[in-house]
C-alpha cells in the first residue's frame, strides 16, 4: 500500500505520518511538502516501522502523476490553516489552498485514487443550536477567506464529483493536541501557551460563551486511517470533531494546571456573533468512535511546555 500526504511537515501531518504505519503495516508513506514554513524537525526521528520518502516541492508546480501513481490515497493537507491572518493574504490563500486542491484533485481524478480532503467548521454561521452537513446555505456564513476557501474546495470537488473523482470531505473542528509539526494559533493550543508562558489568554470579547467544535489530533489521525480503511470515499461532508466547548470551558480546563491565569478579552476580525453546535453523527454511523477530550490534550499540551517555563 503507498498512501500520499501532502503538506506533511505541519500540525496534522506531521503527526498523521508516524502513525499511519500502526494502521497499515509495511505501506509506503510519501511525504510532500514546501518546507515554506521550515519545520525541519517533522522529519526527525519518524519511526523504523514505516517506509517514508520525502519530497520537497510546491504541489501546484510538482508533476503529480508519479508521486500518485499505484496510491491507495492521498491526504491533501497542503494549506495555509491560520484563518485570523487569512483576512492580510487572501490572494495567498487563494493560490496556495485553493489552487493547490485543485490540482491534486486532478491528478487523483486521472490516476484514479482517491483523495481526503480536509475542510473546516468554520464554514458554518447558523442561528440553529446545532447544525449538520444538510444545512442550507444560509447556514453556511464563512468568517474569514480561509473559511471562504474551503466552501470554494468543497464545490470544485462535488463539480469533479460527477467525472469520477473519488473523495471524501472531513469538515475538521479546531485542531487541539501536540505534534512534532504543531504551531499555537488556534485556540487550545494558544491558550495553553499563553497560560503556561504566564501571559494573559486572549479571548475575542464576544467569544467566551459562544460554543464552537474542536477536534482532537489523535482523533484526527485515526479518523484518516479509518477513512482510507474503510474505503469511505463516499463524495460526501463529514464533520469530523471530538466535541462542542464554550471558551469557558477550555479555560476552566487549563486552570486546572494554571490556577493564577488571567484572562484578557480583545477584539478580532472574526466575530462571528452566534453559538452553535456541530453534529458528527455522520462520520459515528460509518462506525467510528471518537476518543478524546479536550482537558487530556490540554493537560498533554501543558505537560510538554512546562519545561519552558518553570518560574
Amino acid at each position: 500500500m503507498k498512501i500520499v500526504v501532502t503538506g506533511a511537515l505541519g500540525h496534522i501531518g506531521s503527526r498523521l505520518v508516524r502513525h499511519l504505519p500502526d494502521h497499515f503495516p509495511g505501506a509506503e508513506i510519501v511525504l510532500v511538502d514546501d518546507m515554506s514554513t521550515q519545520r525541519y524537525p517533522a522529519l526527525f526521528d519518524l519511526p523504523a516501522s514505516g517506509r517514508y520518502r520525502f519530497i520537497e516541492g510546491d504541489v501546484t508546480r510538482l508533476d503529480l502523476a508519479p508521486l500518485l501513481a499505484g496510491a491507495a490515497a492521498v491526504v491533501q493537507l497542503a494549506a495555509i490553516t491560520d484563518a485570523t491572518r487569512s483576512f492580510d493574504r487572501k490572494d495567498e490563500v487563494e493560490q496556495n489552498n485553493f489552487h493547490a486542491t485543485r490540482q491534486i484533485a486532478e491528478a487523483c481524478l486521472k490516476a484514479g485514487v482517491p483523495l481526503i480532503h480536509p475542510s473546516s467548521t468554520s464554514v458554518y454561521g447558523t442561528q440553529n443550536e446545532v447544525v449538520d452537513e444538510e444545512c442550507g446555505p444560509d447556514e453556511l456564513a464563512p468568517q474569514s477567506p480561509y473559511a471562504e476557501c474551503k466552501l470554494k474546495e468543497e464545490a470544485l470537488l462535488a463539480e469533479m464529483g460527477k467525472s469520477g473523482l473519488r473523495f471524501i470531505t472531513c469538515r475538521f473542528g479546531t485542531i487541539f493536541g501536540t505534534s512534532p509539526g504543531m504551531r499555537f494559533h488556534t485556540a487550545v493550543n494558544k491558550f495553553c501557551w499563553q497560560a503556561v508562558m504566564g501571559l494573559p489568554l486572549t479571548v475575542w470579547t464576544t467569544a467566551y460563551d459562544q460554543k464552537r467544535p474542536y477536534l482532537d489530533l489523535g482523533d484526527c489521525v485515526r479518523a484518516v486511517a479509518h477513512i482510507i480503511g474503510t474505503g469511505l470515499f463516499d463524495g460526501r461532508i463529514h464533520n469530523v470533531l471530538t466535541a462542542n466547548c464554550t471558551v469557558r470551558q477550555i479555560v476552566d480546563a487549563i486552570r486546572v494546571h494554571v490556577p493564577d491565569l488571567e484572562v484578557g478579552f480583545v477584539d478580532a476580525r472574526i466575530m462571528n456573533q452566534l453559538s452553535y453546535e456541530v453534529a458528527n453523527q455522520r462520520f459515528r454511523s460509518s462506525g467510528f468512535e471518537f476518543q478524546g477530550s479536550v482537558a487530556a490534550g490540554i493537560e498533554d499540551t501543558i505537560r510538554l511546555l512546562r519545561g519552558a517555563n518553570r518560574s
